[in-house]
């Protein structure tokens, strides 16, 4: 079965820049939701809104350790869960406001002599947390839509709930080649470190999906087939062998498994020949090109707009910058740049070879330049980056 053409696009067409962003995000399939236990539920987006299922604090409370007191002092101290004017109990912080109690006096700040509580009266309600204060029972305390962070997922318990709603998780396989790579130390001649293996699950968490698996791909044709062909993994993400050598497997492993070719190259310098198919069981693979900066760039050109097309959320939003200098541009293509800000303007940083990572690793964001460039204090769409 060969592979069949997508989006118009035909053997040696490549999409251009903004299609490719829209053809990969009208790609993806929304995975299921999912309830989860609140410690899995950080970095998940909710799905349905978070009610408060009890009065939060759901009874009055002391904010501070030290004696609940009824009336005026000075006070007879008791011990019991009900108090008369004039009298006091000691209580501490979280602890129950008894019956009949009007304030809690802090400890410090109290004298204790002949069985008598002495301090200056509080005012009523002093140092008590009211039944009710955070949140009332129904309240929504959450929205949905909400990227959950630590602070929601204690709100969530405190609100009486053990489990949340969130948009499923997009699981990643990676399937990366080279048999030129080494994983650690210092690379030989005709050898390079492997710079996707630490990178790349970092920053797929970034755009909000999870690595489950990851595989060294030999170059070899059955090798291929079985890296891209991984049962119950949303997407494949896979690096190099997007070229025509006797080396690069991927277009013949991908017309092997009968896929539909979604993206056949971009229109993009580094990265154009970036690919995106779908398999016949509904999994995506997503080809990044072997040079490190032109595989980043291809995974926020396309990889953003799938992963957020897959968990239900808007295609990202693309920024504006002004140049502070003129960029020239390159037939046939958007050119992507690193850049900094110098008096907030983008300049273009030095190391932007498809092969160097430095020119990333300072950027406050991805230039977006077309193809017959650009003049100082014109604004050029940019790319922001997850890590910013």
């Amino acid at each position: 079965m060969s592979i069949t053409q997508h989006h118009g696009a035909t053997t040696g067409t490549r999409a251009g820049w903004l299609e490719a962003r829209e053809v990969a995000f009208a790609a993806a399939s929304v995975v299921p939701v999912e309830t989860v236990p609140l410690d899995a539920a950080v970095g998940r987006i909710l799905v349905e809104p978070v009610s408060a299922l009890l009065d939060v604090p759901h009874y009055a409370s002391s904010a501070m350790d030290g004696w609940a007191v009824a009336g005026a002092g000075p006070w007879d101290i008791v011990e019991r869960a009900a108090l008369r004017p004039g009298e006091a109990t000691a209580i501490v912080t979280g602890g129950d406001i008894p019956i009949g109690a009007d304030a809690v006096v802090r400890s410090e700040i109290a004298e204790r002599f002949d069985g008598r509580l002495h301090a200056s009266t509080p005012t009523r309600g002093h140092h008590i947390r009211p039944a009710g204060e955070e949140a009332t029972r129904g309240e929504t305390v959450i929205a949905a839509g909400t990227v959950l962070n630590p602070a929601h997922v204690a709100l969530a318990a405190g609100a009486g709930h053990d489990t949340l709603t969130v948009r499923g998780a997009v699981t990643v396989s990676l399937a990366l080649t080279g048999g030129e790579v080494i994983t650690a130390g210092l690379p030989a001649a005709g050898q390079v470190r492997d710079s996707f293996g630490p990178q790349l699950p970092a920053m797929l968490r970034m755009l909000g999906a999870s690595v489950t698996s990851s595989r060294r791909v030999a170059d070899t044709i059955d090798d291929t087939i079985a890296a891209l062909s991984q049962p119950g993994v949303a997407l494949v993400i896979s690096t190099g062998g997007t070229g025509n050598s006797a080396r690069d497997h991927l277009r013949t492993a991908l017309e092997r498994l009968g896929a539909e070719m979604l993206i056949d190259g971009i229109r993009m310098r580094p990265g154009g020949p970036t690919l995106l198919a779908r398999l016949p069981g509904g999994s995506l693979v997503l080809a990044l090109p072997g040079n490190p900066l032109a595989a980043m760039l291809a995974l926020l050109t396309i990889g953003g707009p799938l992963i957020a097309g897959m968990t239900g959320v808007a295609l990202p939003d693309l920024d504006t910058v002004t140049l502070a200098v003129a960029v020239d541009g390159v037939a046939g293509g958007a050119v992507l740049m690193p850049y900094r800000l110098e008096n907030g303007a983008a300049v273009p940083n030095r190391h932007r070879a498809s092969g160097m990572m430095r020119g990333l690793a300072d950027a406050a964001g991805v230039l977006v330049v077309p193809s017959d460039g650009a003049k100082k204090g014109d604004r050029v769409t940019a790319i922001a980056l997850p890590w910013n």
